[in-house]
Formats: C-alpha cells, structure tokens, sequence
C-alpha cells in the first residue's frame, strides 16, 4: 500500500528555475535566443526610454549606429569588431558588461557571438507574426508516431538524443483520461473492463465516450471560470452577491458540453446583446462583464470606474490574448510593443459598458430574459391586477372621504385600511357587495399569477452608454488628468485594419463591442488560437508549450516547440474552432499516453522535462479532491446546473469576514453532495477545503494554478471535519456492502478508493490498524472502520493520478 500523502512533490517552477540547459536548436533566432537574452541583461541601460552611453540596442538601427563612444555594439557578420560581444567577455571590471550582477554565461556568450556570426538577423517577437503552416517533420522512428504531434515532439527528442518514455499502462491511462476530461475518477469496473479490452478501438472509445459525457463541460468549464475570474460576490467589506452569477457559469458548461466552436464563445461572451437576434443564452454570456469586483461605496468613484475598465482590458487581454495589456495603462509598455495609446483604445471598445451600478441600484448589470410568450402572459397578469386593485382603490377613496378630515391621514396605513375594510357596508352599503367581488378576484388573479412560469432575470449588460462617452489618454494612468482623445483601434502590432462598427438595430448599444469581439475571434488573429490550444496543451500536460500561458510577449516564456504550436492553431481553427476535436488530437498522440516513469539518461538531461520524453505527474486539483471522495463513498449527487450551494463552514473560518457569516447560507445534505463547480464562490470565504488545495483568488483572472505543498493540507486531511464527515460515510458505504466482513470491507475500500484490486499486503495492514485502533485507542469496531477508511482516503494513490 501506497504511503500516507504527505505532499512532498517538487514544485515544477523549481525545476525550471535551475534546469536551463540549452537543447539542440535548428538555428539561433533573435526573438527566442537573443531578445530575452538582451532584455535581461541590457536593457536596464540600453533597452526602452532613457540610455546610457547613447546606445540603444532593443533595436537594430540602435544597435547598429555609433554610440558615444564611435563604436557600434554589433557589426553584423563580424563578431570581433562588435563592441557588445569584446564587452560581455572583457575581465577588465570598468570594461566588462553588464556592469552589475554576475557575467554572462558561457553558452550565453555563445549564442550571441554565432548570431552575429549569422549576420544577426533581426525579427519580431515570435507571437507578434502570424502562424506559418507547418509540416510534420520526418523522424528517424516512425513508429513511435501515432498521430502529427509525435512527430514534433519525436524529431526534438531524437535531436537531443533522447528517447519518448513508453506508453503507461491500461490502468494508469484510463484514470488519466477520466480525470483530464471529466475531473471524477473511473469505477473499479469500468478499470478493469477497459484493461480486459484489447480492442484497437478500445482507447478511442474511451475518449469519444469522455468527450460526450456531460461531465465534460464541468471539469473544462471550470478551467475558463479560472480565467473570467468568475465568483458570485463584489469583494470588498460587504461583499454582497452578483444575482443570477450562477446561470453565467451554467452557460459556460453548456457552452463547452456542446462543443460551441471557440470562436463564438468569445464573440458572445465580449458582444452576446450586439450581435444578430440575441438569444438568452448570448445575454448570459456578456456577464462577463459583471463578473469583476465592485465597490458600492468608492472612496474616488471616477478612480473606480476606470479601475473596472481595467480589469476588463487586463482579463480580456490575458484571457484570449495572451497579452498584457495593461501594463501600458500609465505609460508605453516597456518592453513590448504596446504604447499607451493602444491600451486607452481598447477601453474606447468597452466604454459602453455602463459601470455595474450604484449603491442600492444594479439594475444596470440585472437583464430581463423571459420568453415573449411568458412575458405577455405576466404582463397580461399584471394589467388585470393593476385594474383590480385600482377599482378597489377608487372604492376606498370614497370611504376616506366620508372620514372625519383628521382621520384621512392615518386611513392610509395598511393597518388601518385593513380594520376599514371590514365596515365598508357601514360607510357605502350600495358597494359593499361589489367591493367584496373585487377583491376575491384580485386574490384570484394573484394566486394565478404565482402559478405561471416565472420572469427570468440575468447577471448582463442591461444598460449601456450610446453614445459611448469619449476616451482620453490618461496621464500616467490618473483618470482626473485627462490627455488627448484616442479613437477606436486595434494595437499596433497586429496591423490590423480600422475596425468598423456597424451600430445593431435598436440603437441601444454601439457595436463597438461587437467589432473588438469579431477582430478578437477572427481566423486571423495571430494569438487567439494559439493561446487556446495552449491552453488545452496546458491542462493535459500540466504546463503549455508556452509555459506563461497568459504572457505570449517578450518576457513571458518561449514556446518549447513553436512549430508544433503553429500546427495545432492550424488545426484549431480548420477544425470550426472545435475544442472536442483538439482535446481528442492531443489524447490519441502517444505524447500524451506515455508512462510518468523516470529515465535515468532523461533526468540527467531533462529533468524538468521540457522536451517531453515522459508524461509529468500529476495531483488532484481541489475540486477532484473534492468530488472524488463524494464518488469513494457514493454519496455524490450527479445534479447540474442551478443556483449554487453551501457547504458547511465552521465559525471560526466565518470569523475571518468583515461581517461574520453574512452572506453564507444554509444548504440540505443532498445539495451539499453535488459536485464542486457548483458551491456559491464568495470572494471572502473561500472554504478550507478548495483554499488549502489551491483554488484560485478570484479578483482576477488566474491563468494557472500551483500544487503548493503546506501544512494546511495535511492537517485538513486528517483532521478536518469534511474530511472525516467523509470518511464516515465511506465506512457506512463499506457496512452497508459487506455488513460483519472486516476483510471484504477492505478489499471494497481499495477498489472503491483506489480503483484497483486490493493485495494480501493492503487487507493485512487494514487488519492490524483496525485491530491496533480498537485494542490501543479501545475504539468501536464502526469508529475504527471510519478512522481506516480516512487513512485511504489521505494515501497519495488516491490524491495523484500516477
């Protein structure tokens, strides 16, 4: 049996930071060898802005002229007559560049001195040209391909003299496929029933079948709330709910169940009120914009405002761009090509969107979506109870009349009315009898209201500012220092043409958003498909072939396979921007169904795997954690969609708001047992459960999240009332089944818990910490089950997926 989880895994980020060995490249390219290279080392003093000596060498006219010094740093060609090359290698200490911090490196210095070498040829950032096509290269081992991914991934392996791990095994591939595609683990049975296939077929169908499970949709839809920084309250003290945020993330399930192509998911998300015949479901998705924290009581309101089109510009550019936009709020991006001008005419796109509201008033972010038929019929329901009500006011008026003058005041207290009411004969005895009629049909009407489907309401745009208000470059980002106007336009770096808005009919809207969403999600954005299959690549892989999932810029990471990354963007969008089929191209590659094992040679040159010749580990983000322990001991309710629940949360955690307890309801056990993705995300009570595993912050989009490795864990684990709730009912599960049969519970907790048959070693341990828990702690036989099954439930078998 496994040992206990202890949650000792070697953070990846480790690996990265002191694995930098250079792997065989076809040839140096200034963008991904010698732009990070020079943006680390030498801008500080000759990069962007302000230089010193007169050189500037971020770029090549720069780099090329006579500094002060009538010396040019690079002489194309000529490596010995390059000023920055006799630089970095001089040992004279007032020579020797970079002045501060340690000299570069060998490999460093060589990779500069052969791009000289080779003319040093200057190109744009990788992610700042379009995709080219790309053929599959030959490899030397075609029959390790499966499918064009290996061989990418094979030809860089063989480059670098390395060898693909072999496949994993039946048991291992089958809980990785579950868990990547639905987030919940397999069944013993269908464990072993997938083992015992030995159909070609077999595994194909296993990912067809995963892919059409609605299951689907909750574990992907998940990974996109982690980039809309979606949650159901505004943050700050009172953290007050956002109305109907639950039908946005429902619409994000649906959205990916029924593989919506990725292109209209964008185009609904940034414009669903201004495109063509706008449905419900495309006014659910512009919650998007609603989804930010919001302050109903800003200290500096305009501040406030322009905070919230930042957050909108920083998570659109992130999220679907893989840009950071926002970094040029308050001046030129310093490093990529994104002046500020570019930054204020992507607010100009979104200035429309009124601010989610005032105090006491959201009705800017709270949209009617009823059907036109129940509608009518409210609207029908409520002409007929405002009639009613208003003869039996006029009745009313006349009784008041007959009052004495200083009664009338208090006859409209509801109260008074009331006791009124009851002497209507006394006062109009000729309308007494009509006015009893009058309001038993108002009762009616009203009893009759209640019983008609009710007035859908939505978290979206409502109201929005047409004429947008104009948009000015802000001078060092203060929106009370207001520049020069700037229009509408695409940045720079996408030579993109003018956008055109084409105002919607009804003239309730501008269109301009509707033209950010259609460039966005265009065929021919060089980035949008290339971040998303990133994406994809990124939670099958547990890290992107970009690694800065949300940064393609030049300081984010450089694809480890570029050409392979073009390939799969290619792919993307001739598939329809198809993000099933993209799923089923990356899992039928042997890429992805290699083994985890270790390889001594690999290690040695690998180690942080970046070539991938083996499969990384993997552990259980928060919400499997969460649902597979509701799958062990069968008490998971399959249930979707609806309004969110809440799970138990003790006092003490509550504690910790501004208003303890304010906000967090109670829920029954049968709505507490439905998955994760459906508890209520309050931005200020995050519950230890999902904290302590890395659920993400929410106040913004979060583009990755971390294994950490802390005590809380552990500690939570074994000790905590979730867990040992849980636990409990595993052990009920385990009596119910085999009711006196200490060695048939066992063998059923392996299976159920482990997914996997259980061996002589498993059931005798079983045996004798049972036996030790009764005999040394003098435990009942339930209460020592339950203590054995929460020992099950903490092995690292059951928190990792290798």
């Amino acid at each position: 049996m496994s040992r206990f989880n202890t949650q000792l895994v070697f953070p990846l980020a480790c690996l990265f930071a002191i694995c930098t060995a250079s792997f065989a490249q076809e040839e140096v390219d200034y963008a991904r060898d010698i732009q990070p290279l020079l943006a680390k080392r030498c801008y500080s003093c000759h990069g962007p802005g302000d230089v010193e000596s007169g050189l500037h060498i971020d770029t090549r006219e720069g780099a090329l002229a006579e500094a002060d010094s009538g010396m040019a740093a690079i002489v194309p060609g000529e490596p010995d007559e390059s000023e920055l090359l006799r630089r970095v290698v001089s040992t004279d200490e007032f020579e020797r560049m970079p002045p501060e911090g340690k000299p570069l490196k060998s490999e460093e210095i060589a990779l500069l001195r052969q791009w000289i070498s080779e003319g040093a040829k200057w190109k744009k950032h990788w992610a700042f040209e379009k995709p080219e096509p790309q053929t599959p290269p030959e490899v030397q081992h075609q029959e390790l391909v499966a499918n064009p991914i290996d061989n990418f991934v094979l030809k860089r392996l063989e480059t670098n003299g390395l060898q693909p791990n072999p496949s994993a095994d039946r048991r291992t591939l089958i809980r990785r496929a579950y868990y990547d595609l639905t987030g919940l683990p397999p069944t013993y049975d269908e464990i072993e029933a997938f083992a015992a296939d030995e159909s070609p077929q077999a595994y194909e169908n296993l990912v067809d079948r995963l892919l059409a499970s609605p299951q689907y949709g909750e574990r992907w839809g998940r990974h996109w709330l982690d980039l809309v920084r979606f949650a159901e309250t505004n943050s700050f003290e009172r953290d007050g709910d956002k109305p109907d945020a639950w039908k946005y993330r429902d619409y994000v399930i649906r959205s990916f169940n029924v593989d919506k192509p990725y292109d209209q998911f964008l185009i609904e998300q940034l414009a669903g009120d201004e495109i063509p015949n706008p449905t419900p479901e495309s006014i659910i998705a512009t919650g998007y914009y609603r989804l930010g924290v919001w302050d109903d009581e800003p200290a500096d309101p305009l501040q406030h405002e322009f905070d919230h089109y930042d957050d909108l510009v920083n998570t659109t550019g992130k999220a679907m761009l893989g840009l950071t936009i926002n970094c040029a709020r308050c001046h030129d991006h310093k490093i990529d090509p994104i002046p500020q001008t570019d930054y204020y005419e992507m607010v100009a796109f979104m200035r429309d969107v009124a601010p989610y509201g005032k105090r006491g008033d959201i009705s800017n972010s709270r949209r009617e979506i009823t059907s036109d038929d129940i509608r009518k019929l409210h609207d029908e329901a409520d002409e007929r109870i405002g009639r009613l009500q208003g003869e039996l006011d006029e009745i009313y008026r006349q009784v008041v009349d007959k009052l004495p003058e200083g009664e009338r005041n208090e006859a409209r207290n509801p109260k008074k009315r009331r006791e009124l009411e009851k002497r209507i004969g006394e006062f109009l005895p000729e309308q007494s009898k009509l006015y009893e009629e009058l309001r038993q049909q108002l009762r009616e009407a009203r009893t009759e209201q209640k019983q008609l489907p009710q007035r859908q309401f939505a978290m979206a745009i409502n109201k929005a500012l047409n004429p947008p208000p104009e948009t000015h470059l802000m001078m060092r980002g203060n929106p009370h220092v207001p520049g020069d106007e700037v229009k509408l336009g695409f940045p720079d770096i996408f030579e993109a043409p003018e956008p055109v808005i084409i105002p919607p009919a009804g003239g309730k809207t501008s269109g301009r958003r509707l033209a950010l969403a259609k460039w966005i999600a265009s065929d021919d954005n060089m980035l949008t498909s290339r971040v998303m299959v990133n994406r994809l690549w990124q939670h099958h892989f547990g890290r992107g072939i970009v690694a800065s999932t949300d940064n393609f810029g030049q300081l984010g990471s450089q694809p480890t396979h570029p050409k392979l990354l073009d390939w799969l963007a290619e792919q993307f969008v001739a598939s329809g921007w198809s993000m099933k089929q993209l799923h089923k191209l990356i899992m039928m590659s042997n890429t992805y169904q290699m083994s985890s094992a270790g390889s001594e040679q690999a290690l040695a040159k690998d180690p942080a795997n970046n070539l991938l010749w083996r499969h990384d580990m993997r552990r259980l983000s928060a919400e499997e954690i969460y649902d597979s322990l509701l799958v062990a001991n069968g008490s998971l309710n399959d249930k979707m969609f609806g309004p969110s629940y809440y799970p138990k949360v003790s006092d003490e955690v509550k504690a910790g708001q501004s208003q303890p307890g304010a906000g967090w309801h109670n829920s029954s056990e049968e709505e507490r047992n439905r998955r994760a993705i459906y508890i209520f995300v309050k931005r200020s009570l995050i519950p230890p459960m999902l904290a302590n595993y890395d659920f993400p912050e929410t106040d913004a989009l979060c583009p990755e999240r971390f294994a950490t490795t802390q005590p809380a864990q552990a500690l939570g684990m074994l000790n905590g009332d979730f867990l040992n709730e849980q636990a409990k009912e595993f052990g009920d599960l385990l009596r119910k089944e085999a009711p006196g049969d200490l060695r048939q519970q066992i063998v059923l907790s392996i299976e159920k818990g482990l997914g996997r048959d259980a061996t002589e070693a498993d059931i005798q341990s079983g045996e004798e910490l049972i036996a030790k828990l009764k005999e040394k702690h003098t435990l009942s036989d339930d209460r020592a089950l339950d203590l054995y099954c929460l020992m099950v439930l903490n092995l690292n078998e059951f928190i990792f997926i290798d």
